[in-house]
């Protein structure tokens, strides 16, 4: 993890998460005990048949040496399958324990460019610490603590061969050491780069009929065939990077046993060796030495881990856990924001000032401005979607943070300026990927929204199947059903962003109905708008310029104050009320 930042309480969950499967590690360690000294059985095996049954000449002692050996390696292959299956069950695990935390922390970063991105990241990165627990690397680390038993075994044999395999360990320790430091920022490269080039190719897809229809396919392929050939060449360094050193380490660890059997056998010349320790000391460095090489071998995926693991500490630490609330009454359609002030996430201006206004029930309240006023900041406030930098917002009294959000979520209908369809049926749509929807609620809410009888001229009506593009769909019918989602479970605030910018006047007409009915039940309304007819049914007017209230009351005094054509609006709004 890199050194130069630590994110406490990040830190603490993901501690918490991994020693949940400490009692799985613990099995692991005391399976590698029996699996190391069963490492053991080759090189006493070899020592054995060449210091005793050459010697003797004994078949009886061979095949029982052999009989004993094929036990203690089946032996060995169950302890190695059981502590491989222990190990990938303790990452498992460990995702499994943090799936969901990960999942309601990055649906709380920013939307918009780099929310994606922090999505696949998040899931990228708890997925790369879940690959290391479940990994032959952690095999390396478990069984490195045994390298000074095997070499001093090898010192047992005789000093000079324990030396050399002593120096031997000690360069490949410190080809170790260089690898991480040369290495690590090839390997994020890459990644990060390939992250770039995934997020663009996603963009380029969600937009593939603009892309096409506008001629724009050679000049997005050139952009992303750069970013992709800077992948590719991060890739390609990282990969040359650390393959020399994991090719330099095999064949130094090669040459090692070489030179083991080299100087044993001269120490076989001098009677200072016996044959089967020549053989056993060079097979038992082999040994010592594995660790280390598989651990620079694994060592891209250890980086990977590494950066994973404090990009998720990070992620933790800035999205808090939710608070379990005490569960409070059904609320009435009372919304009142007192002084609001909002600062849009990751940036430090704020696009909201001083906002106070209040919705009664069986009321509905337009807000207007020009662009970029702050009218879709303030639908995310009402909502929850954004958190007030300053000021409250109150749902009968109580400030939206004293609800649970998914609860306010079905207290609060929110239609945005871009609806956004998901990969299910139109039902489940509505439903709001419920699992199992209520039909009746589901028909209900489309008949609000005016959308029933079109839904029926789907191929399979309600069960017609939509992918996040809309497909077959047009703007007007992706925005009735956006609608129909926002009706969906009774609401008692209804809040709508640009409500008609896609819908003719069939719709336009069952957006009106379906207001009229919202306050006829004494629920209250929201609407941010631009066109005159979408505020036909607001009693009162909230006016916003530059993040600022500029007015807000009753509907016609604010547009006589603030409207120099009278006429023209007045008329726009009679039209909208007959229609």
């Amino acid at each position: 993890m890199p050194a130069q930042t630590y994110y406490p309480q990040g830190l603490r969950e993901l501690r918490a998460a991994r020693s949940k499967s400490n009692s799985m590690f613990l099995s692991v360690g005391f399976f590698s005990i029996f699996v190391n000294l069963l490492m053991l059985t080759g090189p006493i095996f070899m020592l054995q048949v060449y210091d005793r049954v050459l010697g003797s000449r004994s078949e009886a002692t061979l095949v029982a040496l052999f009989v004993l050996v094929a036990f203690l390696y089946i032996v060995f292959g169950v302890l190695e399958w059981a502590r491989g299956r222990v190990l990938a069950r303790a990452g498992a695990k460990f995702q499994s324990d943090l799936d969901e935390r990960v999942f309601k922390a990055i649906l709380k970063t920013p939307s918009g460019r780099g929310g994606q991105a922090a999505v696949q990241s998040g899931l990228r990165d708890l997925e790369s610490v879940q690959k290391l627990m479940s990994s032959p690397a952690l095999f390396a680390v478990m069984d490195m603590p045994w390298t000074p038993i095997f070499a001093l075994g090898i010192f047992m044999f005789h000093p000079w061969l324990g030396y050399l395999a002593l120096s031997g360990g000690v360069l490949l320790i410190c080809v170790t050491f260089i690898n991480q430091k040369v290495s690590k920022k090839g390997v994020l490269d890459a990644h990060m780069h390939s992250a770039v080039a995934d997020q663009f190719a996603g963009a380029v897809r969600d937009d593939s009929e603009l892309v096409q229809g506008l001629g724009m396919r050679s000049a997005v392929m050139s952009r992303w065939q750069k970013t992709r050939d800077k992948s590719l060449d991060s890739t390609i360094s990282s990969s040359d990077v650390t393959g020399m050193f994991s090719s330099l380490t095999k064949a130094f660890r090669l040459f090692l046993q070489s030179a083991m059997l080299a100087l044993g056998a001269y120490l076989v010349l001098q009677n200072e060796l016996t044959p089967g320790a020549m053989i056993a000391g060079s097979i038992l460095m082999g040994r010592a030495l594995a660790p280390i090489e598989m651990a620079i071998g694994q060592w891209p995926l250890v980086q990977r881990a590494s950066q994973g693991w404090y990009n998720l500490s990070r992620l933790l630490e800035t999205t808090p856990t939710d608070i379990e609330r005490t569960a409070l009454p059904r609320p009435k359609a009372l919304l009142e924001a007192i002084n609001l002030t909002a600062v849009p996430p990751g940036e430090s201006q704020a696009c909201l000032k001083m906002i106070t206004f209040r919705v009664e029930p069986g009321t509905a309240l337009g807000v207007i401005g020009p662009s970029a006023a702050g009218k879709s900041s303030l639908a995310r406030l009402i909502t929850g979607i954004w958190r007030p930098a300053a000021g409250k917002i109150r749902l009968d009294g109580a400030a939206l943070d004293n609800y649970d959000p998914d609860i306010l979520g079905s207290y609060i209908g929110y239609l945005p300026q871009n609806v956004s369809l998901f990969n299910a049926s139109i039902a489940e749509n509505i439903a709001r990927m419920s699992e199992q929807p209520d039909p009746e609620k589901v028909v209900e809410a489309a008949k609000k929204a005016g959308a029933h009888e079109m839904i029926l001229e789907q191929p399979d009506g309600y069960d017609t199947l939509i992918s996040n593009t809309g497909g077959r769909l047009s703007g007007g019918q992706r925005q009735r059903l956006g609608l129909a989602r926002a009706l969906y479970g009774d609401p008692l605030i209804l809040v709508l962003d640009e409500p008609n910018s896609n819908l003719d006047s069939i719709g336009s007409n069952a957006l009106n109905e379906s207001i009229r009915r919202m306050k006829a039940e004494g629920n209250a309304v929201i609407i941010m708008a631009h066109r005159p007819a979408a505020i036909a049914e607001c009693e009162n007017l909230l006016v916003l310029e530059n993040g600022m209230r500029k007015a807000f009351g009753p509907r016609d005094e604010v547009l006589k104050e603030q409207v120099q054509n009278v006429a023209q609006i007045t008329d726009a709004l009679g039209k909208g009320k007959a229609s």
